[in-house]
């Protein structure tokens, strides 16, 4: 089934888009979490630099 769902994102415009995890820091107890966001190409750098 996963090579299925692979398949499918490959193809069209859902290459288009790029899974993306940023490391921020809480100001409140100092411990890091992960923000997961599937965003367009063109826009990962707005995304990593917001």
């Amino acid at each position: 089934m996963a090579k299925k769902v692979v398949a499918t994102l490959k193809s069209g415009d859902s290459a288009q888009f790029t899974k993306v995890v940023k490391m921020v820091k809480s100001e409140k107890s100092g411990a890091y979490t992960f923000e997961e966001k599937v965003v367009n190409k063109e826009h990962i750098k707005d995304f990593l630099n917001s």
